[in-house]
């Protein structure tokens, strides 16, 4: 038996495919799709999601169909009939997506939020990373080849298993058996503050450590010389052009750089620290992901001192604690007065990002837009003067 239904949205026809279809009803089959999608020339989508079988006659059918519109994509396929079409070579010439696995995070406690998803914990072995954008599929497949690449490169990271569907939303899943973020350790353990900014420049290290190829990730730099450019025109004359000029001259280095690393992306898992959150990596020099670490336990509560403690569970002064003491680690041989200028340096490139983001962020309060923004130029008109780059 065989069925289908049609609909259509905006400009995409999805055709839903029911049954089997196999040398017994594939003329038929072709005869009645094609009169179904006559005269649509935008995209067009079968849908597998109830697809029990497809022959080589039904094969035959799609590869016509493909050769109509070259658009023609398959999503929704069971594993067996996905197998079907991966064994006959179907996968190398056209999009074909397996269905995902349906889960539920109703309950579930929130481990960690951030601009691009949440993580949930689904159990005592599970983690589940939520994407906010309904189009992340995309995205998640690149946030598990990244993460897929500094692994082998060596950097200490959880790699996604699975992709699932939760709501209308897409997540990826990690085995993380009783790990626990940092920031949960932090919280236990303030007294320790210091051991655990230690283990964090470990890692941190290790990534900085990895020399990539020239445009095998995102260039950091080109993205900040955008952020100092916007800027320019919200500071005096002499201070953003010297910012502009000094984010131009930062070297361009070939490191990986995390780009949001914070205490609720590494986790301890019996005695091993892991990175999470990989879709930020990118590559440049470390200035860019001090600027970054900066901003976590500083700069975004720069207005609001509780910032910190609703974004990482942990207050203000120990924020502050665990940033000095990360640049210590980081930097042993350096002086107070060295560890300062670095401070300043990473502050000046996390305000310039954070100045342009506030002035892009449509739903902030306007009395506290206006007072974060004031802040942030006061603190570069200030800052600018006092240092002659960026890098150390």
């Amino acid at each position: 038996m065989f069925d289908f239904t049609v609909k259509t949205e905006s400009d995409i026809l999805t055709v839903a495919l029911k049954g089997r279809i196999d040398s017994t009803n594939a003329p038929q089959v072709e005869s009645d799709i094609t009169a179904a999608v006559n005269g649509h020339t935008g995209a067009l989508v079968l849908d597998a999601a109830d697809l029990e079988y497809i022959s080589s006659a039904g094969l035959r059918v799609v590869l016509r169909m493909k050769k109509a519109n070259d658009s023609l994509k398959i999503v929704n396929c069971s594993p067996d009939v996905y197998e079907i079409f991966d064994m006959t070579g179907f996968t190398e010439m056209m999009d074909i997506a397996k269905a995902y696995r349906k889960l539920s995070v109703e309950g579930c406690e929130v481990i960690g939020e951030g601009a691009n998803g949440k993580v949930y914990r689904i159990d005592a072995d599970t983690i589940v990373k939520v994407y906010k954008n309904h189009d992340a599929l995309a995205e998640i497949h690149n946030e598990r080849e990244l993460a897929r690449k500094a692994f082998v490169m060596g950097v200490p990271t959880a790699i996604p298993y699975d992709v699932v569907q939760v709501g209308d939303l897409y997540g990826s899943v990690f085995e993380l058996l009783n790990a626990k973020s940092f920031a949960k350790l932090m919280i236990a353990e303030p007294e320790n503050t210091e051991k655990f900014a230690k283990e964090s420049v470990e890692i941190l290290k290790t990534i900085h450590a990895t020399i990539l190829k020239p445009g095998e990730l995102p260039d950091k730099k080109a993205e900040a010389v955008v952020w100092a450019e916007y800027c320019r025109d919200h500071l005096p004359q002499e201070i953003g052009d010297k910012l502009v000029r000094m984010m131009r001259e930062i070297p361009d280095t070939l490191n990986m750089l995390h780009g949001d690393y914070h205490i609720k992306n590494i986790m301890r898992q019996n005695g091993e620290n892991l990175l999470i959150d990989m879709d930020t990596l990118s590559m440049g020099h470390p200035i860019f992901e001090f600027a970054a670490i900066y901003l976590a336990y500083v700069g975004f509560s720069c207005i609001d001192h509780n910032n910190v403690k609703e974004f990482l569970g942990i207050p203000y002064e120990q924020a502050n604690r665990f940033w000095n003491a990360t640049l210590r680690c980081y930097f042993p041989d350096a002086d107070e007065a060295a560890r300062k200028e670095i401070e300043t340096k990473a502050a000046i490139i996390g305000y310039s990002r954070l100045l342009r983001r506030t002035f892009r962020k449509a739903k902030e309060n306007e009395d506290y837009k206006a007072r974060l923004v004031e802040y942030c130029k006061q603190a570069l008109t200030e800052m600018v003067p006092a240092v002659d780059s960026l890098s150390f």
